[in-house]
């Protein structure tokens, strides 16, 4: 993932001069936090960006509670019908990118679409929100906007402490494959467990003062990618993306504040990946 840094640098510059050449007011989600990691997938994968409306309409709509399970599933069975078409067209014409790759392995069309389902759909969702929800968080909190913008060096550190105090894949399940027991409770073979990320990255017994945001926290630990063998399988790309986009869009405006007041930006609580559904900006 490291080898894409000077990608995503390019990308971000490009959007960066086009928000510049736009000028104020923007809206951050649609201007830079949803097409850099959207072009950034697209490429790794070799998927037509040009589509990315149709499967970000998609992804959306299987993470969103408001959805009924019909749309939930009519939107997957959209993802897998889109990326099957794309799978037998690899292996017809294979191009230099990953789903390429992986149709010369042992996978079936079947696996292959599923994977591609997964890491499209994960890929343009997940980093989006956090790009545009650690930015409101960033202006938000003005003596840690300014000391990201001080310290790029910080970056690293910075990243790490967004991903753990906004914990934006806040639920999960799993079930316990023998008997465990925690804290003196039993959960047997079996149970299934809900999981809140956002507890355990706010847990006191781990974190001092859970609740500030503190970019110089060492943050190592959070479980905002999961744990084990469910670990996030782009942690790293979504790293370099957010170590590259954050001091990148502070440095390039000094200015950048919100054109709306914080009340009034529309929190996306409707959904498995929590975000804002806009963010005006200026600057």
């Amino acid at each position: 993932m490291r080898l894409l840094t000077e990608r995503v640098e390019q990308v971000t510059a490009e959007h960066l001069d086009a928000m510049e050449r736009q000028g104020p007011p923007v809206d951050l989600v649609k201007a830079y936090a949803e097409p850099i990691p959207a072009l950034m997938i697209c490429e790794l994968l070799g998927v037509p960006f040009a589509d990315r409306e149709l499967f970000q309409r998609h992804a959306v709509t299987v993470n969103s509670n408001d959805a009924t399970p019909e749309e939930k599933y009519a939107a997957f069975a959209g993802l897998q019908g889109y990326l099957g078409e794309l799978v037998r067209a690899k292996r017809r014409d294979p191009t230099d990118d990953l789903l390429s790759d992986l149709t010369t392995g042992d996978l079936t069309d079947e696996e292959l679409t599923n994977v591609g389902v997964l890491l499209l759909g994960a890929g343009v969702d997940t980093t989006a929100n956090m790009l545009a929800l650690g930015t409101f968080a960033l202006l938000s909190n003005p003596a840690q906007l300014a000391a990201l913008r001080a310290g790029p060096g910080l970056a690293d550190r910075a990243v790490e402490e967004l991903l753990r105090y906004l914990t934006i894949t806040h639920t999960g399940v799993r079930t316990a494959l023998e008997d465990v027991e925690l804290a003196g409770q039993v959960i047997k073979a079996g149970d299934s467990v809900a999981i809140s990320g956002q507890a355990a990255n706010r847990d006191p017994a781990r974190f001092a003062d859970p609740d500030v945001l503190d970019l110089r926290r060492p943050a190592t630990g959070h479980v905002s990618f999961g744990h084990g063998v469910h670990q996030c399988l782009g942690q790293q790309l979504a790293r370099v993306e957010l170590r590259v986009a954050f001091p990148a869009l502070v440095t390039r405006f000094p200015g950048l504040r919100l054109a709306i007041p914080a009340e009034d930006v529309p929190l996306r609580t409707n959904s498995d990946i929590y975000g804002v559904h806009r963010l005006p900006v200026g600057w």
